[in-house]
C-alpha cells in the first residue's frame, strides 16, 4: 500500500507565491428550493466559496484600477505598471483589492503573489478545478498600503503553473483595486503607516523620526515538499516519510542586528490538495487557504536603535526547519509611522528577556495493536521594552509574546492510518503608553486519513482559527473582538483510478463568527458532494 504522505506530496503545490472571501451562493441553499446533491461527485460542482465576510466599504464615490490581467501557464511572471487614479485623489477611506479567476480541466492548487513597487500586497493559493470549469474571487482590504498606492510603481504577479497534456488548467486571472473616497462624514482611513518598505536583502534604513515600527511576514510552508506538511514531520529516528531533526515544531522569528526581536507561531495552512484528499476543498477551502494573512510583529521597542540613520540587518528565519531544506517563503514588509513634530526621535532599548526555547518530541514505537505515536510539546517567550522621546512626550512600549505547540501524531504501517491532533497558541500583549492590546490566537487541527477496503481513502478533519483581542486604557476595556473560524470535512474516494472512477463523496461545513464591540457577523456553509446545501446567516 502506498504511503499516505507520498500520496499527499504527489497532490501538493507547485511554488509561486492571497484571499477568497464570501462569494455569493449560486443557488438558494435554505428553504423549499434547497438543492438536492448528487449521490457522488460529478464532473461539475459549485464554485469555491467561504463563510468569511466581504470587505466593508463606505458607499462613497469610487474609482477602479486594473492592476493585472494574465493567463498563467508556467512560471513567467506578469509584469506591468500601476498609476493611482487621478479621479479619486489621495483621500481614501478604503482600498479593496479584488482577484477574479477561472480555470477548467485538470490542475493542482498553486501559490501566487502580487507586489506593487516591490511591496507584496497579496499572497494567495488557487482552488483545484472541475472538468467543466470553476470561477472564484478574492477580496482583500489593502488600505494599510496607502503609502505604496499613492504613487506609480511596477506591478509583478506570479501564480506558478504547469500546463501539459495531463495538467490542462490555465489560470485566467484579473486583479483590480477599488478606491473608495472620503466624503462628508466618511473620513480618510485613520492610522495607516506613513511608509511601507519592502525588506530586500535583509537591510533596513528607517527615517530618523520613526516612532512606531511593525513588520509583516507572509510566511508559508509550501512547494510540494515536506515543509508543506511541517506539522506532520517527525525526528530522524522515527519511521515516517517526512523527517526533521527536532520534530514538527516551527517558529517564525525576526531579528534586528542579530538580536531576537519577535517570535510567532505560523498558521498551519492546509492547501486545496492537502491531507491526500482534494474532495475536502473543492467548494469550501480551509481557513486562510485563499487569504494568506501576514504575521505581524511590533518592533517599536527597537525604533531608537533603528533611528540612527544607518542600515540595519532585519532578518526572518523559521526555526525548526532542517538545515539546507527548502520549503518556506518569508517575504516581509516594514510599516513605519513618523513623528511629524521631530526631525530625529531618540530613545533606547530598555529590556530584552527571553526564555530558553522548549521543544520536546518523543516517539513511542508501534507495538501490537498500538500505533506509532509522536508527542510534541514546545514553547518560547520573548519580552522586549523600549522608550522614545517624541514631540508629544516620552512613549514607552513593551511587547510580550508567548508561543506554544502541543500535538500528538499517530500512524500505522505504510502510514495507514495517519492522524494528528494539534494545538498552537500565540499570546501577545503590546503596551504603548497607557494603552494595552492583548491578542490570544489559537490554531487547531484534528484529523485522520485511512485507506480501507477497495482502496477507499477517507479523510476526516477539523480545523480552527481563533483570535480574542482586547484593547484597554488604564486597565479599562475600550474594545474587544472574537474570531472563530471552524472548518470540518469528511470525504472518501477510490485511489489509484481515473477521476471518473473515484466514486467520491464528501461533506464539508464552515462556520465563521466575528463579534465584539464592533458588531456581529455569523455565517455557516454546508456542502454535500460539491453542492451547497446550506447557507445560513445569523447576524
Amino acid at each position: 500500500m502506498r504511503s499516505l504522505k507520498i500520496m499527499s506530496l504527489l497532490s501538493g503545490l507547485v511554488l509561486a507565491t492571497g484571499a477568497l472571501l464570501g462569494a455569493p451562493a449560486q443557488a438558494a441553499a435554505d428553504g423549499p428550493n434547497r438543492p438536492t446533491p448528487p449521490a457522488e461527485f460529478t464532473g461539475d460542482w459549485h464554485d469555491p466559496v467561504t463563510a468569511a465576510p466581504p470587505v466593508e466599504t463606505p458607499g462613497t464615490r469610487s474609482c477602479e484600477v486594473l492592476l493585472a490581467a494574465a493567463e498563467f501557464r508556467d512560471f513567467t511572471p506578469y509584469q506591468g505598471s500601476y498609476t493611482p487614479p487621478k479621479e479619486c485623489g489621495t483621500r481614501w477611506n478604503k482600498v479593496v483589492l479584488r482577484l477574479e479567476g477561472s480555470v477548467k480541466g485538470r490542475q493542482y492548487d498553486r501559490l501566487g503573489h502580487l507586489s506593487v513597487g516591490g511591496v507584496e500586497i497579496l499572497r494567495t493559493s488557487t482552488p483545484q478545478p472541475s472538468p467543466e470549469g470553476i470561477a472564484w474571487s478574492v477580496e482583500k482590504d489593502v488600505t494599510r498600503y496607502r503609502d505604496t498606492l499613492s504613487r506609480p510603481g511596477a506591478v509583478e504577479m506570479l501564480i506558478g503553473n504547469v500546463v501539459n497534456e495531463t495538467y490542462t488548467g490555465v489560470l485566467d486571472v484579473r486583479v483590480t483595486l477599488t478606491f473608495h473616497t472620503a466624503q462628508g462624514r466618511v473620513k480618510p482611513a485613520a492610522g495607516t503607516p506613513d511608509r511601507v518598505i519592502p525588506l530586500v536583502g535583509a537591510t533596513l534604513t528607517t527615517p530618523r523620526n520613526t516612532e512606531r515600527v511593525l513588520a509583516e511576514v507572509y510566511a508559508t510552508g509550501s512547494g510540494g515538499g515536506c515543509e508543506e506538511y511541517w506539522y506532520l514531520s517527525v525526528p530522524d529516528t522515527a519511521p515516517y516519510s517526512c523527517h526533521a531533526t527536532d520534530g514538527p515544531h516551527r517558529e517564525v522569528r525576526v531579528s534586528v542586528d542579530g538580536r531576537l526581536a519577535g517570535i510567532a507561531a505560523p498558521f498551519p495552512t492546509v492547501w486545496t490538495g492537502g491531507w491526500s484528499n482534494p474532495f475536502l476543498w473543492y467548494v469550501v477551502p480551509g481557513p486562510r487557504a485563499f487569504d494568506v494573512q501576514p504575521i505581524v510583529y511590533d518592533l517599536t521597542p527597537f525604533a531608537a536603535v533603528l533611528n540612527d540613520g544607518r542600515a540595519h540587518r532585519v532578518e526572518v528565519a523559521v526555526a525548526g526547519v532542517p538545515a539546507g531544506q527548502p520549503g518556506w517563503s518569508t517575504p516581509a514588509n516594514v510599516l513605519l509611522w513618523q513623528d511629524e513634530g521631530s526631525r530625529v526621535v531618540t530613545g533606547g532599548l530598555d529590556r530584552h528577556q527571553e526564555t530558553a526555547p522548549r521543544n520536546s518530541s518523543v516517539h513511542t514505537p508501534a507495538t501490537g495493536d498500538a500505533l506509532h505515536r509522536l508527542d510534541t510539546d514546545a514553547g518560547h517567550r520573548l519580552t522586549v521594552a523600549g522608550h522614545l522621546h517624541t514631540s508629544h512626550g516620552r512613549v514607552d512600549t513593551t511587547v510580550d509574546r508567548t508561543v506554544a505547540h502541543r500535538s500528538a501524531h499517530r500512524w500505522g504501517e505504510g502510514e495507514n492510518p495517519d492522524a494528528l491532533t494539534a494545538r498552537w497558541t500565540d499570546r501577545e500583549t503590546v503596551t504603548r503608553g497607557r494603552t494595552a492590546t492583548r491578542t490570544e490566537r489559537t490554531y487547531t487541527m484534528d484529523g485522520e486519513t485511512t485507506i480501507g477496503a477497495g482502496d477507499r481513502l477517507r479523510t476526516v478533519l477539523t480545523l480552527g482559527d481563533r483570535a480574542d483581542t482586547t484593547v484597554l486604557r488604564d486597565g479599562r476595556r475600550l474594545s474587544w473582538s472574537r474570531l472563530d473560524d471552524t472548518y470540518t470535512g469528511d470525504a472518501t474516494y477510490t485511489t489509484g483510478v481515473p477521476r471518473e472512477e473515484r466514486h467520491a463523496v464528501g461533506t464539508t461545513h464552515e462556520r465563521y463568527r466575528l463579534y465584539g464591540s464592533g458588531g456581529c457577523y455569523d455565517r455557516s456553509l454546508t456542502t454535500v458532494q460539491g453542492t451547497v446545501t446550506r447557507d445560513l446567516r445569523r447576524c
